[in-house]
């Protein structure tokens, strides 16, 4: 096929059911590459809640490295992605050309993760040992790097909630501090700045929380 226009009309409705098979969290775009218009690449979109984008939209950062190096095979099946709120996405591309092989559009496919990261996040709390089980000491962690060793206490942080960080209110994010301010990890230089980063607030909430654990204590 030589042009967008043709690839629309063949494979809307393809992009419907794929959509209604797959359910909400299902996200099928197709992109018009064909014009290079990089700010609005968008033609088509199923279930564009997915990403918040919708006909008319933008081209992504993998549309713009095909358009520097056209030649090369684009095609990706299940790489990671994120959302601009920090969801975990699972997708795939393929690329379509013209005669002249021309890459003139791209059929994306992405899928939010985060209902079944909830999911497991739910069976991991309802096995979770009970009291009786749980080692009196936390897990020593060996690293060659104090930030490896920070990293390692704040997934234990996060995993204590049984939530994803998308999933986290006010109060599981406050536990997520108080866990680490426990375990001395605000010893090491710009904790602060790296726990905000993992749990997607500011710096200033992030010490705001931590005042008031300590005030509290």
């Amino acid at each position: 096929m030589n042009s967008p226009r043709e690839l629309l009309a063949t494979l809307e409705p393809i992009m419907k059911a794929v959509a209604a098979a797959v359910g909400p969290h299902c996200e099928v775009v197709l992109h018009d590459l064909s014009n290079r218009d990089v700010e609005r690449t968008i033609v088509a979109i199923e279930n564009g809640h997915v990403t918040g984008r919708a006909v008319g939209g933008p081209s992504t950062n993998r549309g713009l490295e095909l358009l520097r190096r056209e030649a090369e095979d684009h095609n990706e099946f299940g790489y990671k992605g994120r959302t601009a709120d920090g969801r975990e996405l699972r997708s795939s591309s393929v690329y379509f050309r013209d005669d002249d092989g021309r890459v003139i559009a791209a059929l994306c496919i992405n899928v939010d993760l985060t209902p079944l990261q909830a999911a497991r996040a739910a069976l991991d709390a309802a096995l979770r040992p009970t009291v009786e089980d749980t080692p009196a000491r936390d897990e020593e962690v060996f690293a060659s790097d104090i930030s490896e060793v920070l990293d390692r206490l704040i997934d234990a942080a996060i995993a204590q909630t049984g939530k994803t960080v998308a999933l986290m209110d006010r109060d599981d994010r406050i536990a997520v501090v108080r866990f680490l301010d426990e375990r001395g990890a605000f010893f090491v230089k710009r904790a602060v700045d790296r726990v905000a980063r993992r749990l997607n607030i500011s710096r200033v909430t992030a010490y705001n929380y931590l005042e008031q654990i300590r005030a509290a204590s």
